[in-house]
């Protein structure tokens, strides 16, 4: 079913009956399930390649879809920095196909053995990876998402059922017919990547109770559509709530990496779940450093909120509340707080953060290596920007998503991490005494 003819059907939301259409996407899902479990890594790949090509020579087509979407959004009232995860122009798509390329020439990791070992009675056990099953991804706004998502699942021998944002509907669904030529190129089934074909939000709560289809949740978003996920599911979840994240500038900080290093990851792109959204300084290095980082990022254009301390360093700043320690902006503001050292930083972290990404400047090597040691997060950086808080930028060709779970994935999940494992075991006739 093309863009149009869907939009024409489920413009407004609505179906007949939408567990029914739920039910039926999970079957189909199942079936493909089983046709992936016999397919080559070759026609995976293929698939990945072909939808690339026709993502590329689809472009106009896209950026067309992606108008509707953004007219949408406006009329929505919807920020202008949410706005920017939905926005497409041909750099982007670009960035799609090409991501889709990258996740093809990852390494095949179904069917790879982990381990092998022989017992003394002779018996030859291997631990050999295999696809978790049928995977169920919920996000909002960002269209490449469903390129990355459907991308990742494939590779990694999984079906999916994509539920995008009301918000990147006719996006989506473009992306997702150019998947689905992909696969058909490559003799697989369309059914192995689904777009649930309607806004209705009632489709998610079925989504998240079809324990006879899904074997995995993973929600990519805000904080509210992650709670109600965590909260409703009945089927496992992949999730982080938010993206609460440190820049921490040391005494031993040099002053022009802190001010760069500070400037990139709040304000390279304030919308992604890596963004900082507090930047921490050492109290006896405040003086020389804070002035300057402070008015770089006000000079790119970014709110700070700060406390008494850096308050009186840069009075421009407005004092910072109680709140302003446990918010994810997602906008160009940045609270700022003077810490006690390394460890007064790893203690506000501890309090406020959110596990998911944090990063020290300073050039002292064994502070670094106290900070890396002693904080609990998915991800830590020394000297570089959180804002390489990236599949992509992790080698892993795209991601799903960032996990701050501690069970199976924790940090970017990419298509290694949507695997699992089986025991393999070869006798030659052995029974147990």
């Amino acid at each position: 079913m093309s863009v149009v003819e869907r939009e024409a059907g489920q413009s407004t939301g609505q179906t007949e009956n939408i567990a029914a259409v739920m039910r039926e996407i999970g079957i189909a899902a199942k079936a493909a399930l089983g046709a992936l479990a016999t397919s080559s890594a070759e026609a995976r790949n293929n698939a990945l390649n072909a939808a690339a090509t026709a993502i590329r020579a689809g472009t106009s087509k896209i950026l067309d879809a992606n108008q509707l979407d953004l007219a949408y959004a406006q009329e929505k009232g919807i920020r202008a920095s949410m706005i920017d995860r939905l926005v497409l122009d041909e750099g982007r798509i670009e960035a799609i196909a090409k991501g889709l390329e990258d996740i093809a020439a990852l390494p095949e990791s179904v069917g790879q053995v982990i381990d092998e070992w022989t017992r003394p009675n002779g018996l030859t056990i291997q631990r050999v990876r295999v696809p978790l099953g049928v995977i169920g991804i919920i996000y909002e706004s960002r269209p490449n998402v469903t390129a990355d998502a459907g991308g990742l699942c494939l590779k990694s021998g999984n079906a999916a059922i994509l539920r995008g944002g009301s918000e990147s509907f006719h996006s989506s669904s473009a992306i997702a017919d150019y998947l689905h030529h992909g696969l058909r190129v490559a003799g697989l089934p369309e059914a192995a990547v689904q777009l649930i074909p309607t806004r209705d939000r009632d489709a998610v709560g079925e989504l998240l109770r079809m324990v006879e289809f899904v074997d995995v949740i993973v929600p990519r978003g805000g904080k509210s559509l992650i709670e109600r996920v965590q909260t409703d599911s009945r089927v496992p979840v992949f999730a982080h709530l938010e993206g609460l994240c440190h820049v921490y500038l040391d005494h031993d900080a040099d002053p022009n990496m802190a001010r760069d290093i500070a400037v990139n990851a709040k304000m390279r792109r304030t919308s992604v779940c890596g963004a900082a959204e507090t930047l921490l300084v050492d109290k006896t290095a405040a003086e020389h450093l804070l002035p300057q980082v402070a008015k770089a990022l006000i000079d790119a254009g970014c709110e700070l909120r700060g406390d008494e301390g850096a308050v009186a360093l840069v009075p421009s700043m407005t004092p910072a509340t109680a709140a302003d320690w446990t918010t994810e902006y997602l906008d160009a503001i940045l609270s700022v707080r003077l810490v006690d050292g390394v460890e007064g930083a790893i203690q506000h972290i501890e309090e406020y953060g959110s596990h998911h990404t944090e990063t020290i400047v300073t050039s002292n090597q064994a502070t670094a290596e106290t900070f890396l040691a002693k904080v609990d997060s998915a991800i830590l950086l020394h000297n570089a920007s959180t804002q390489y808080a990236d599949g992509g930028e992790f080698g892993m060709g795209a991601e799903i998503g960032i996990s701050t779970g501690r069970l199976h994935a924790r940090g970017p999940v990419g298509a290694e991490q949507l695997t699992s494992f089986k025991y393999v075991v070869r006798g030659s006739g052995q029974i147990r005494p």
